[in-house]
């Protein structure tokens, strides 16, 4: 898209939002609300009530010695015993209270009638007779103090029924609470199955003849050439007997690769929705829980399931997050849960026999680290690469996008198209929805052209925030924004100035912004190294006017070192290192062997790293002279700024006496 030149005044870095810092949401959070807990509370309460209210654990008789038993026997206060063997339990004539004595043995005493505070009469006890004493006696005993021998069994606490229940009950509660939670769980999860269903597919599935959000080839633009590669699918799904009478077989799989927001999601969804088949998605990060095995797990259930509705479509999304190539660093031991999904996937997916008819579709932005044995012909037959669209098929897309959306006479599409060059699909969906936003908000009637430009203002630079400076640093922000712009227009190579403000945007106090005119797909040394002057624009004419240097072109530092390690390091434009590539596509990975390897020199490095900084320094010097050159124009331009904040390419033209064709008047200093 637009290169802007951030240039901000000191402290541009200040404010920013601590790195690696990302909103988001958990894969899977419960709902908590206020039904959730007073059912739960209800279950401990009924737990509560039914165990130590109804059911009280306490005894009903008392266990007393075998010697206090025969003497209450002698004493005619035994009115019946049962005994199983050594057991003996019976029912006292008169209640008594028990207390302990010393030795181990009790005192039992006739209870009276107002009991004190933290004592308890006892109307039955329980006893048990030694084996060792033989007591031949205790029948005579018994007899002779009219002590009744009954034949009932012993006292077990309870029925069987409610010795069952209090086994049982709180178990049986427990289970049920949690049958009643994993339906919680399976409703949120969309049907997974809950706690029970965690190898079951998540698959989300979408029937293109139940649906009235349809998705076909008319709703995706700007990409004919990949939408031709996929209407060959298309048929075979609904022709098949065209194609299997030549002895052709249906592609086991195409994989959809491309920048973010480029719609792949978009085109696998209109191939279903052409071939009117079942649609089955999932994102790749889906499959991997914390248990093991409940990848591999998924990954058969979801085959089953699109089997079971053939012919049908498998979509995985993100399948770099399970497909990379096994081997690396990352993996510990052999049962690695992410390597099972990978090799459960390519037995599917090898498992598919002739009149099988599922077509898989995978889409990643990240090709070049999945596995040879996924991305090989039997399995991905077919690689589509999905680029951003070019400006036709910008103007293709906005036009879909706006359907919906009342437009003013004044609305030029092909325009909006032009000014936004390396758009994705995804971006001109936002600057559609911005531009109905902000007409929404002024109270429009219909989105005006000049709501397109605002949003594409606030797209490319970021929204207005009001920061009060002081006069000196608001000069400075000027001059710093006025250097960008004048270098800019002062060289033929580079791209041309759009706006220029010193209304803080986002992160910055300050912006330039340079949009090419047309959209470029190679980029000439010139080009770069032009890009690379206007962007030290900035620091250069705060060298020059003010003698010193601020903290505002921290992110114009971080530009021209990562565009001149590029140069040097990636397209080989420089003598020192000459047609070598030292760092791949990735920003920052060097090309190697192993992690934090090199496959070059330390003397390769050193050329490297000398070639980068004669780059920088080189440009800033060139930058320094136009600006000392061109002295006059950079005072006009950073007036005008200061009483106007925002200056369009007219306006700067104007300011600066300068042609559309922005002449070179100095010479570039020889390397």
């Amino acid at each position: 898209m637009a290169t802007p030149q951030h240039g901000s005044a000191p402290g541009a870095g200040q404010g920013r939002p601590p790195e690696g810092q990302q909103g988001g949401q958990p894969m899977w959070q419960p709902a908590r609300g206020g039904g959730f807990w007073i059912s739960f509370l209800v279950l401990l309460l009924a737990n509560y009530l039914i165990i130590n209210w109804f059911f009280p654990n306490e005894p009903t008789f008392v266990t007393i010695p075998y010697t206090n038993f025969k003497e209450q026997v002698q004493a005619g206060n035994v009115l019946a015993i049962t005994s199983r063997e050594e057991d003996i339990q019976g029912s006292f004539r008169a209640p008594v209270v028990v207390e302990e004595a010393e030795g181990g043995a009790m005192t039992i005493s006739p209870a009276p009638d107002q009991l004190p505070e933290g004592q308890r009469a006892y109307e039955r006890f329980a006893t048990y007779k030694p084996t060792v004493i033989a007591d031949p006696t205790l029948i005579d005993l018994l007899e002779s103090n009219n002590v009744v021998i009954t034949a009932e069994p012993l006292d077990t606490g309870g029925s069987p029924f409610w010795n069952l229940v209090l086994a049982f009950g709180p178990t049986l509660l427990l289970i049920g609470g949690f049958l009643w939670l994993n339906r919680r769980l399976a409703s949120s999860m969309g049907g997974a199955g809950g706690a029970f269903g965690l190898g079951r597919s998540r698959a989300r599935r979408y029937d293109a003849a139940a649906t009235e959000q349809r998705v076909n080839f008319d709703d995706v633009a700007g990409i004919d050439e990949v939408e031709q590669e996929l209407v060959e699918l298309v048929d075979f799904l609904k022709n098949p007997a065209k194609y299997t009478a030549l002895g052709a077989s249906i592609p086991r799989g195409v994989l959809l690769e491309g920048p973010p927001g480029t719609g792949k999601t978009l085109l696998a969804r209109a191939v279903a929705g052409e071939a009117n088949v079942p649609f089955f998605s999932m994102s790749g990060s889906e499959f991997i829980e914390m248990v093991v095995g409940v990848g591999a797990s998924r990954v058969r259930d979801l085959f089953k399931e699109a089997r079971e509705a053939a012919p049908a479509i498998i979509f995985i999304d993100e399948i770099d997050a399970i497909g990379r190539r096994r081997g690396g660093g990352n993996v510990v031991g052999g049962n690695d849960e992410r390597e099972q999904t990978l090799n459960q996937i390519l037995t599917e997916m090898d498992g598919f026999s002739a009149d099988t008819k599922v077509v898989v579709l995978a889409a990643t932005n990240r090709a070049d680290v999945l596995d040879p044995a996924l991305t090989r012909p039997g399995r991905f037959d077919r690689k589509v690469t999905v680029q951003p669209p070019d400006r036709n098929g910008r103007v293709e897309i906005l036009k879909i996008h706006s359907r919906a959306v009342p437009l003013a006479d004044d609305i030029d599409l092909e325009t909006i198209a032009a000014n936004m060059p390396g758009a994705t699909g995804a971006e001109l969906r936002n600057l559609v929805n911005e531009a109905s936003l902000l007409a929404a908000r002024r109270g429009g009637s219909k989105v005006t052209m000049r709501d397109f430009t605002d949003a594409m203002e606030r797209l490319f630079l970021g929204a207005e925030r009001r920061v009060l400076m002081r006069p000196d640093d608001r000069e400075r922000v000027a001059y710093h924004e006025a250097g960008h712009a004048l270098c800019g227009l002062l060289q033929p190579e580079s791209d041309p100035v759009r706006r220029v403000t010193i209304v803080p945007r986002a992160q910055s106090l300050g912006v330039t912004l340079s949009v090419p005119e047309d959209d470029r797909w190679n980029y000439t040394e010139e080009y770069l190294r032009a890009r690379i002057v206007t962007t030290l624009g900035g620091r250069a004419a705060e060298l020059v006017v003010y003698g010193n240097v601020s903290t505002g072109a921290e992110n114009d530092l971080q530009q021209v070192t990562n565009l001149a390690q590029a140069m040097v390091m990636r397209f080989g434009m420089s003598d020192e290192v000459g047609q070598l590539q030292l760092l791949s596509s990735e920003q920052g990975n060097y090309l190697g062997s192993g992690l934090n390897q090199r496959a070059y020199s330390e003397a390769t490095a050193q050329a490297a790293d000398r070639a980068i900084r004669k780059i920088a320094d080189t440009s800033y010097q060139r930058a320094i002279q136009l600006l000392t050159d061109h002295r006059a124009q950079l005072d006009a331009l950073t007036k005008a700024l200061l009483r106007e904040e925002t200056l369009d390419a007219q306006q700067i033209l104007h300011v600066t006496s300068l042609s559309a064709g922005r002449p070179s008047e100095v010479p570039a200093p020889a390397d």
